[in-house]
């Protein structure tokens, strides 16, 4: 059975957009260099936010799940974007945590990945990697 999800996107100012879906909100913009006012990020942009925020939800779930020893990830997503028009065409995301067990670890991102809906959905249109670091610097 299919489940179907909605957003809604309004203008809110000459080069603005906002963005809702379940009562949440985000401002789209383009930066000022590409004519926008720079009220939020761009869509593309908001594509890496969205792989990097569905694959850690999965993540912290299978944690959870566990009850795994592992706090404080940090996930840096790089999109390179190729061709005209432009596309990612590949991104990558490096996992940083605290963590104690990196076997633990790796599988709960291998979980996390086969989970994510975002993921999912780009694998077969781009080269998609994910890499575990070392344990997320002390702050």
């Amino acid at each position: 059975m299919a489940n179907t999800i909605t957003a809604h996107i309004n203008q809110v100012g000459p080069t603005t957009s906002q963005g809702e879906i379940r009562g949440h909100t985000v401002l789209i913009d383009r930066p000022r260099a590409k004519g926008g006012e720079d009220r939020g990020a761009m869509g593309g942009e908001y594509l890496l936010v969205a792989l990097g925020g569905c694959f850690n939800s999965n993540l912290l779930a299978a944690i959870h799940a566990r009850g795994a020893a592992i706090a404080n990830i940090h996930i840096a997503l790089e999109g390179t974007l190729e061709g005209t028009p432009p596309r990612y065409t590949r991104i990558h995301m490096a996992v940083a945590a605290d963590y104690e067990d990196r076997a633990l670890m790796e599988r709960l991102i291998a979980i996390s990945e086969r989970s994510c809906i975002v993921a999912n959905t780009l694998k077969d249109t781009l080269q998609l990697t994910v890499s575990v670091g070392e344990r997320a610097p002390a702050n």
